[in-house]
């Protein structure tokens, strides 16, 4: 799903910034990592340990191809409000704002541990498009066809039409479409919520800026936390995939539940998986432990929700594929955690967004799960993590789950009895 951006000079435009980290998000301390884990500038994902990049769409590689948005430091969103002659908005454009900022703001401050300062510049009027509703045919299949005269790039051009000329778009890193949420069917029938990103879209402003990194939100969503739709969007302008299975390959079953909002973004907040965490460069290289050689080694780790401290163990297993750990535990960003304790999945970055590109590990398989009463939640693996006691196996890799030494971490050892290069 995808975003757009801009640059305003009007005096009528609001800017919001992001409160400053704390101490404790600027100080991110870490315990010792083996060297093969050293990431590049950042934090960036390098080494035996960073899977391969093997497409320029969403993926689970390392490397993000060029054209997706920045994901640390500081990234300007400019965020607009559309409603239409058929339905017409029926709240004020600073109430939909508000339901969204500054809570997105302060989510990516959070889960990146002050390492991303999400800026938002609103509009705040509503842009009336020219047409009803139903005449753009949006679905959740439509398209961004610059050289049709519906879809998504017919509303993109009649934005930028609208705001040209007090807009400088080569200022932000993207874009955000806020639609009035009485505009098409309610987010519980049919969810429509859509990013394009990376590649440019074909359409370009006047002063030759390309629209690209566009996200669109309709409707409203549920739970105490109905705002993360939009950060799930703008997560795939940071490049990343979607995790649930989508088109005909859609299945009954989750492969990854409410433990990362790329799969799913409903119901109580989540945090997101200390993988995407490293992927868009809010960890240090010393907070990822690459386990990249045969033998056997004990890992600590600390819980995604705390900032400090080892948070992603990662063993390779191809070239493309990868096995990973980490703490869970509840937190500021993860208020459904019934079942503290390290959290395996297997990533692949050869299987495409909405193919299940990564998958948790059932430690209570057969379970109903501990958190059975949100219909938003998938419950099967709200138990899935492992406790102490409990081992894990696959692929030459075995992983036993140790007993507490130190209030607050968790450790494993980590047996490789074959080293990386096999097929996954």
């Amino acid at each position: 799903m995808k975003i757009l951006a801009i640059a305003v000079t009007t005096a009528t435009v609001l800017a919001l910034s992001a409160p400053a980290p704390t101490r404790a998000e600027e100080q991110i301390t870490a315990s010792a990592a083996t060297p093969a884990a050293l990431g590049g500038p950042g934090g960036r994902p390098a080494g035996p340990c960073a899977l391969r990049t093997l497409t320029r769409a969403v993926s689970e590689g390392a490397r993000t191809p060029r054209g997706y948005a920045r994901s640390s430091g500081r990234v300007r969103a400019i965020t607009f409000l559309i409603d239409f002659p058929d339905a017409p908005a029926r709240i004020s454009p600073r109430q939909r704002y508000a339901e969204f900022f500054p809570a997105v703001a302060d989510y990516f401050r959070a889960s990146s541990y002050g390492r991303l300062d999400y800026r938002s510049t609103p509009v705040p009027r509503w842009i009336r498009m020219s047409r009803p509703y139903r005449s753009y045919g949006i679905s959740r299949a439509a398209s961004f066809d610059p050289g049709g005269d519906d879809g998504y790039a017919a509303i993109a051009r009649e934005i930028v039409d609208d705001v040209d000329e007090e807009v400088d778009f080569g200022r932000y890193d993207l874009i955000n479409v806020l639609a009035t949420p009485n505009a098409g069917p309610p987010a519980t029938q049919d969810v429509r919520s859509v990013t394009f990103a990376g590649a440019p879209t074909g359409l370009e402003t006047d002063d030759g800026v390309d629209v690209r990194n566009v996200s669109f939100i309709w409707s409203r969503q549920t739970g105490d936390s109905p705002y993360r739709v939009l950060t799930h969007e703008n997560a795939h302008s940071f490049g990343l995939p979607d995790l649930y299975y989508t088109g005909h390959t859609r299945a009954r079953r989750t492969p990854v539940g409410h433990w990362d909002p790329m799969d799913e973004d409903w119901g109580p907040s989540n945090d997101f998986l200390a993988w995407h965490k490293w992927k868009l460069g809010w960890l240090s290289p010393r907070q990822v432990d690459c386990v990249a050689r045969p033998g056997t080694r004990t890992v600590t780790l600390t819980p995604t929700s705390v900032p400090g401290g080892t948070k992603l163990a990662v063993v390779p297993l191809s070239r493309t594929r990868a096995l990973t750990l980490e703490a869970r535990t509840r937190g500021r960003l993860d208020h459904a955690v019934c079942r503290p304790g390290v959290l395996v999945a297997t990533v692949a970055s050869d299987l495409a967004s909405g193919a299940a590109p990564v998958r948790t590990a059932d430690a209570t398989p057969g379970s109903r799960g501990c958190h059975t009463t949100d219909p938003n939640v998938a419950p099967h693996l709200t138990d899935a993590p492992y406790r102490p006691g409990q081992r894990f196996s696959t692929q030459g890799v075995t992983v036993e789950i140790l007993p507490h030494t130190r209030p607050g971490t968790y450790r494993a050892a980590i047996t490789r009895h074959r080293g990386p290069g096999h097929h996954a």
